[in-house]
Formats: C-alpha cells, structure tokens, sequence
C-alpha cells in the first residue's frame, strides 16, 4: 500500500490541525483535522479491498522467429458477486508496459485486450503479471496487486535456408572409417538377452566367458551426426551496439539454420554450448527444444570454458561433423578446436562480425568468416564437402 502525495499532504495537515486544536483549544481546528485523518482512514480502507479477477492469457503464437508477428490475448474476469470493480491495470509485455481497461468491472463479467508482442529481438519475452492498482475516488492511498501467471514467449532466432546438410565421414566403432552415405550397419556394443531378441544377434564367445546370453547392439554409421558448438562466451563476441552482440546473434542464427536443416533430412544432430547455459528446463518444468535453448541463450563470462568443452567433445566423440560456431574474439581459441580433428573427421568453424578475414589454414582448419548468418547461409554450399 502507498499513499500518494496528496495523501501525505492531508495527513500532514490533519496532524497539525489536531496538535494546533488540542493545544491552542480551537474546537473548530480539530474538527478539521479529526476529518482530515477519517479522509486518509477510508481511502485506506477502500484500496485495501481485494478484487477477485481471474486472469487468463493466450499467446498466438508462442514461438516465432525473429521479426515474425506475435500478439497476446489477456482475459480479465470479474468474479466477485457484489462491487463493480473501478481499477487501473497494465500488463507488463518484457520491457514495455501495457495498458488494460478495467473501469467499472461489473461481477461477472470480462474484458479482453489484445496486443503485438515485440519480436524483434531473439530471446524469451515474459509476458505478464497483469498489476492492478486499486485507488479511493480522493485519490489518497494506491495499492497494487499483482494477478495472473508469466507467459513466455519465445523468439527464435531466423533461419535461413541450407541447400542440404554435410556429408561428412562416419567413424565405424570398430576403427573403420566410412564414408557417408556408403556406410554399413557396425558393432556398438554388447548388453544382456532379452525375450524377444533374435539369437543370430548372441555373442556366444562372451556368453560363455561371462556365464550369461549377451547379445550385439549394432549402429548405422550411414549416417553422418552433426555436433553444433556455439560459442556463447563473452569475450568471443566483444563488439556490442547497446547490450546486443550482433555477432552471437548471427551465430545463433546460423546454429538454429544448421539444427533445423539437419532435422528436416533426418539426421541426428547435437547442440551443445561452450560455457554452460541457464537450466531454463528447471524453470519452465519442460523439456526445451534446440531452437528453445538458442532463444534462451545468453552470453557468459566463463572465457576459459572452451578448454572444457573440447575435452569433453575428444572424450565423448558424440557426433563425426563438428561445426564450431563463434565471434572475432575466438578465433584465439581455434588451436583447441583444431586438436579435435582427429576425434571429428570433418571440422568447420564459422566466424561471426570479424573486421579482417581469418589467417588461411588457421589451425587446419576450414573457416568461414561471414558477416551474418544469411552470409553463412550463402556460402553453406561451398563448404558442406569438406
């Protein structure tokens, strides 16, 4: 609760009037002052009155691409049986605040309001809660209240069209290395029989030395697995205009162009993030999609973290294509990515928003500097075959 200005005001009035009353014995003055204390004594009376107002809301949709449309719906209902409710209310939409008409609410019934949401930046837009304020007709006391739950919205970065997705090499289990997509169902590894499993798939060499049926577990290295390593760290993207780094966001737009190109040919693909990402999973109670966690993704401060994650990428060899997304201020670290190569038979790297063009051969590697992700887009095809 607050009292406004004019509140404090009369209340400062009716305490004098009450002291300069008693002390100077003017009845009339502490008349007035008695008055102005019961003004201040029902306004906070009636602010203090709790509406009962339901509040729902309907995103259409809630996930988009950047610069695509968005617009959210919110409901407010009346559900007290007795007063009409004579309120203020705006609805908080990210940064911006907008205004919800609630005058004279009658019981039982609603008003709807409906709005753009701002797209036209990648990241996840908390919409809500609706804050109500609830003044007396004098205007003396304010009390707000907050309704309704937080509805994110989530804003994809764009996706630009791939002309196909690499062909790589597959690394067979067993030493081989395949080329792709001539590669052969390989050996993985052996578990324990269960019924139903055909017995032309039982390693009896094993089940005797281990006294129990063990049976192949078999992979299609036909297949090329594509890891995509963004780097989300600070100082691999120093150039800011305001608190946006244009060139994290170009790369996300390439990652996000790269995930979903490999999900439209049905290829296993892998998105991981250099320094360790916010667990919005905890926070929304659902599993994020990649194109989730690339509209969450944030910039971290943890620069030594691409030691980390390419000792976890040599250790794990989760995919054969490693395509290593980053800024100007990466390139710096591309002598660790370098040393992946014997782990990840094919390895890109794409360098967002630098000045001057990569060293040829930096590292070994095959670079790419472009200028945004629809430049990345555009030279896909030339590097796709490596």
């Amino acid at each position: 609760m607050g009292i406004t200005a004019r509140g404090v005001g009369l209340l400062v009035a009716a305490v004098v009037l009450l002291g300069a009353g008693f002390r100077f014995a003017y009845p009339e003055m502490t008349l007035l002052g008695a008055a102005a204390g019961a003004a201040v004594g029902y306004a906070a009376l009636v602010a203090a009155w709790r509406p009962r107002l339901t509040v729902t809301r309907h995103a259409d949709p809630d996930r988009v691409a950047r610069g695509e449309s968005a617009s959210m719906t919110v409901t407010v209902r009346n559900s007290g049986r007795l007063r009409s409710a004579n309120l203020l209310a705006e609805d908080r939409c990210g940064e911006h605040a907008v205004p919800v008409p609630v005058l004279r609410l009658r019981p039982g019934r609603d008003t709807e309001v409906r709005y753009d949401v701002p797209t036209h930046r990648r990241g996840v837009v908390a919409v809500g809660p609706l804050r109500v304020t609830r003044r007396d007709p004098l205007g003396l006391v304010a009390l707000a209240r907050q309704y309704g739950a937080v509805v994110p919205v989530w804003v994809y970065p764009r996706i630009h069209p791939l002309t196909a997705v690499p062909t790589g090499a597959g690394r067979s289990l067993d030493g081989r290395v395949d080329g792709v997509p001539h590669g052969s169902i390989t050996f993985d590894s052996l578990r324990e029989y269960v019924v139903g499993d055909e017995l032309r798939r039982v390693h009896w060499r094993t089940s005797a030395r281990v006294g129990e049926l063990m049976v192949r577990e078999n992979v299609d290295t036909s297949l090329p697995r594509l890891v995509v390593l963004l780097d989300n760290r600070a100082a691999a993207h120093p150039q800011r205009i305001g608190p946006v780094a244009e060139s994290f966001e170009s790369a996300c737009e390439a990652a996000a162009s790269v995930v979903t190109a490999a999900h439209r040919a049905d290829l296993p693909v892998v998105l991981l993030f250099v320094a360790a990402e916010p667990d919005h999973e905890a926070e929304t109670g659902r599993v994020l999609g990649p194109l989730d966690r690339l509209a969450a993704a944030e910039l971290s401060g943890d620069d030594d973290a691409v030691r980390a994650a390419t000792t976890r990428l040599r250790q794990d060899r989760l995919g054969d294509t490693l395509i290593f997304l980053t800024g100007p201020g990466g390139r710096d670290d591309l002598g660790h990515v370098g040393a992946l190569r014997g782990a990840y038979p094919s390895v890109v790297v794409g360098v967002f928003g630098a000045a001057e063009p990569t060293p040829p051969g930096a590292a070994g590697l095959v670079v790419v500097d472009a200028a945004d992700g629809a430049q990345f887009a555009a030279e896909w095809d030339g590097i796709r075959r490596w």
